[in-house]
């Protein structure tokens, strides 16, 4: 096991050196160090083991125990905690905490932005009101960070179908801009459907999309250009930001959709 063929990722947890050590894979290991004493798989590794989007590049893989004698390796996050039953579920062999219950624990820690992204992604994902959030916290009252949970619900959209969209979402309304309609749908005079825009306002005719990687292949790109021009000749305003804008000229972003809400349609 010493030798180049494998990976020693945590004590007597070893992996095939060709295994790419993603989170995933690091969230793996650690369950297989943590079983013996009850571990859960919890926060961001839990959103690696469910496949929602959101855990951030460098994110440790966290285990939930319910004893405190417990010291993690380095590269683990372990946290105390009490788990209901139902609050935990088995996925491909591992035990995870539940889509709610994670959520539930990412919006109550981190920067207001990722806990939103992370309730974005998975009630979006799982189909569960953000709403559901506050009943559980009468569940654990007390619990550390339940006071911002208001705050995270109410930015909450779980109809958003990326984290970037969610960001861009979030530059905006933290500025103090009207809250953008998601996921709105434009049609022409015969009622038929020419786009449908990840961010609007409509009584404003003005659009907001996030541009990933995927629009800048050459089939997306002719798709887009042909719905941006139906989309002017219906006297929409789109504007276009990539991942590069949102992190880092939001107050910019924010200038732009001020003067653009200050104009008639």
């Amino acid at each position: 096991m010493r030798g180049s063929a494998y990976h020693r990722v945590w004590p007597d947890v070893y992996l095939p050196a060709a295994v790419v050590l993603d989170l995933e894979a690091r969230s793996r290991a650690a369950y297989l160090w943590a079983r013996r004493w009850g571990g859960v798989l919890g926060g961001y590794s839990a959103c690696a083991l469910l496949g929602a989007d959101c855990p951030p590049r460098d994110a440790p893989a966290e285990i939930v125990v319910t004893t405190s004698h417990l010291r993690a390796p380095r590269g683990i996050r372990l946290r105390q905690d009490d788990l209901a039953a139902h609050e935990c579920r088995e996925v491909r062999g591992v035990e995870v905490t539940t889509p709610l219950r994670t959520a539930y624990d990412l919006a109550r820690r981190g920067s207001l932005e990722d806990a939103v992204v992370a309730v974005d992604e998975l009630a979006g994902r799982f189909h569960f009101a953000p709403e559901e959030l506050l009943v559980m916290a009468e569940r654990h009252a007390g619990a550390r960070g339940c006071r911002r949970l208001p705050e995270v619900v109410e930015l909450a959209e779980p109809r958003a179908e990326s984290v970037m969209e969610t960001r861009l979402r979030l530059v905006l309304v933290l500025a103090g801009l009207p809250r953008p309609v998601v996921q709105h749908r434009v049609r022409d005079r015969s009622g038929r459907l020419v786009a449908t825009e990840d961010l609007a306002y409509p009584e404003h005719r003005i659009a907001l999309e996030y541009e990933g990687h995927e629009h800048f292949t050459p089939e997306r790109s002719a798709r887009d250009a042909y719905r941006y021009t139906r989309l002017q000749d219906l006297g929409w305003r789109v504007y276009r930001y990539s991942r590069r804008d949102v992190f880092r000229r939001p107050t910019e972003i924010v200038a732009e959709i001020e003067r653009a809400l200050a104009r008639p349609p």
